[in-house]
């Protein structure tokens, strides 16, 4: 199993939106940048992956999970975008913002930390633990 990161504004895609769809999930689509496209490539179903508001909040609020591999992504017709579906899991009992993941030595490296562009990350094992432990999830995956 693999850990990442989504990111999406809340005004366009939230938290309680993605818990709405409930077992059902939704493709992640809309990613038009390759590298975000490539590591959803590279997921797996059953790979966890952290939910983040971006924009104003910049917060990690919950985790999903990766229900079906890359696909035609459903916005376009051009070939060359892909991408999963995921489901929500559970929400952070308390948020982890970004300022909280800088101020954490373990994750100076996090691409998070480096690289807050990149809409799907990858996110180490080390981190995945931390980040769940700081955020007080215990679900699936913690």
């Amino acid at each position: 199993m693999r850990y990442w990161l989504f990111k999406s504004e809340p005004n366009t895609w939230s938290w309680d939106d993605q818990v709405a769809k409930a077992d059902e999930g939704e493709p992640w689509d809309g990613v038009r940048n390759y590298q975000a496209r490539n590591n959803m490539r590279a997921m797996e179903v059953g790979d966890l992956g952290f939910f983040y508001h971006s924009v104003n909040e910049k917060r990690i609020v919950g985790v999903v999970e990766v229900i079906a591999e890359a696909a035609q992504d459903p916005t376009t017709e051009d070939p060359r975008w892909e991408c999963v579906t995921i489901k929500a899991l559970g929400p952070f009992e308390t948020p982890v913002t970004l300022a909280d993941c800088k101020e954490a030595p373990e994750l100076a490296d996090m691409i998070l930390v480096n690289n807050s562009r990149l809409s799907v990350q990858p996110v180490t094992e080390a981190e995945w633990k931390l980040l769940c432990k700081m955020g007080g999830y215990s679900g699936k995956g913690a």
